[in-house]
This record gives structure tokens, C-alpha cells and sequence, in this order.
């Protein structure tokens, strides 16, 4: 929308300024087909087309300053929000099926899956989200947080990025399960019909007792604070806890598989 509301803001300067795109691709050392993209915010506004527009229409910097507003989304709206609920808890309990959850993901293993999103994402996005990515791990030092992960055997064996990256991942979540506020279960294949196989979420509780609930899919995330539908995930996570290996012998089973690789 930032994008598409810049482009239009472009767009009705330069009629308003009786300039035709072509006129302003040629000063600008564009394509007319680029700047027309850009004017309808399929593109993001390039700082050089913004400067240039600004100068030829007189906006006074008006346009130029609208850059800063454009950069790419750390995250989506929704993940934000969640995010923000996140970095005030005072407990998590995460449940992951097919992926390491993000709090304990390498800096290599976090690029592969950023790099891989669909539909494709520029490169300056990838590198932006991976920065937040990495910077959300702080919430780790918190000690006074209580962390607790169920991750499914499926994710551990997933192979992102490769067996080296895969491996450097399982000894990261070694590593992170030596910390005194952090619990990593894992989920092994066999279990039978458990809650464990309808997919993974998060449950979140603030310093005011107030309790959260957060998924995403294929189609979008999910926050929810209605009692009963936290209620309803909390009784879930307490099943696959109970069909989840303890601490201890998760460790040496994530120890087992880095191994193989």
C-alpha cells in the first residue's frame, strides 16, 4: 500500500506539473514501462526517481522524503502484533511439525527459508528479515522468561539448507537448551494419532496473566485472546508434551540425528 500510495502521489504531481511519463523516464534515466510500475506501485519508487520527480514538479522535497516510508515489512501486520504481545511475555510454550521455530534457528537455516519464500521476495527483504529474525533471539536472555519447545522429529530431518547447515542448526539447538530458562522437547515419529500432527502454534502468557494463542498457514497468522480457544490449545500442548520425549532424551536424540549427517 506504501508503495502504491507513493506511485499515485507521483503520478498526480507530474500531471499536476503538466509532465508526461515519458518526459520523466528520460530525465530520469528510466524506462517508461519502469516508471509506469512505479506509478502504480508495482515497483517500489526508486530514491533516484523520487529525487528526480521532486526537482522537475517542485514538491519541494515532499516526494523525497516519502523514501524512508517505503522500506521492505520486517514483518506482516498480523505477525507484528504478534510479535509485540511476544517480546512482553512472561512464559512461551512453542510446538513446531516441520520447521525449527524461529526463536532457535541458525542465522543460515533462518536466510534459507527467507530466501525460499513463495512468491519470491527481493534480496533486500530477505537480508531485512533475517536481521529481525536474528534480533528477536534476545527475548532468550531474558531470564526471568520461561521458554518451553516441542519440535516434531519431522523438522529435525527436514534438510534446509543442506546436511552441513542442518547439522551447525541441531547443534545450535543443543546449545540453547543448556540455558536454565529454555526446555526443548522433542516429538518422535510413531507416536500414533497425537494432537501433534494437526500443526503448530504458540501460546503466550503476559505479566498481567493474560494468555494468547498464534498460528500460521499457508494463507495467512492467526491471533487469538478468546478464552476458549486458548483453553483448547493449552489442553493440546499439554498431550504432546506428554508423547514428547523428556529434556534429556531429546537432547541425545537431536545429538543421534546431527550425528547421521
Amino acid at each position: 500500500m506504501a508503495w502504491r500510495l507513493c506511485g499515485n502521489q507521483i503520478k498526480l504531481w507530474r500531471q499536476a506539473a503538466g509532465v508526461s511519463r515519458e518526459e520523466l523516464a528520460a530525465e530520469a534515466g528510466y524506462g517508461v514501462e519502469a516508471v509506469r510500475s512505479m506509478e502504480m506501485g508495482r515497483r517500489r519508487p526508486s530514491q533516484h526517481l523520487l529525487r528526480v520527480a521532486d526537482s522537475m514538479f517542485g514538491a519541494n522535497g515532499k516526494l523525497e522524503s516519502t523514501h524512508q516510508y517505503l522500506e521492505p515489512d520486517r514483518a506482516l501486520v498480523r505477525t507484528a502484533e504478534y510479535m509485540a504481545i511476544e517480546a512482553e511475555a512472561v512464559a512461551m510454550d512453542w510446538y513446531e511439525v516441520l520447521l525449527i521455530p524461529g526463536l532457535l534457528q541458525t542465522e543460515e537455516y533462518a536466510r534459507v527459508l527467507m530466501a525460499s519464500h513463495c512468491p519470491p521476495v527481493s534480496d533486500e527483504t530477505v537480508e531485512v528479515r533475517v536481521v529481525a529474525r536474528m534480533e528477536r533471539q534476545k527475548l532468550l536472555e531474558k531470564k526471568t522468561t520461561l521458554f518451553s519447545f516441542v519440535i516434531h522429529e519431522a523438522a529435525l530431518r527436514s534438510l534446509v539448507g543442506g546436511r552441513e547447515v542442518m547439522k551447525r542448526q541441531l547443534n545450535r539447538l543443543l546449545e540453547v537448551g543448556e540455558l536454565r530458562n529454555v526446555s526443548i522437547q522433542v516429538l518422535p515419529n510413531g507416536r500414533g494419532a497425537t494432537p501433534g500432527l494437526v500443526g503448530g502454534f504458540v501460546l503466550l502468557e503476559t505479566s498481567e496473566h493474560r494468555h494468547y494463542c498464534y498460528g500460521e498457514t499457508q494463507v495467512g497468522s492467526m491471533l487469538h485472546a478468546d478464552p476458549e480457544r486458548v483453553s483448547a490449545l493449552m489442553k493440546r500442548h499439554a498431550v504432546i508434551r506428554m508423547h514428547a520425549l523428556d529434556e534429556v532424551e531429546s537432547a541425545r536424540f537431536i545429538r543421534e540425528v546431527a550425528e547421521e549427517l
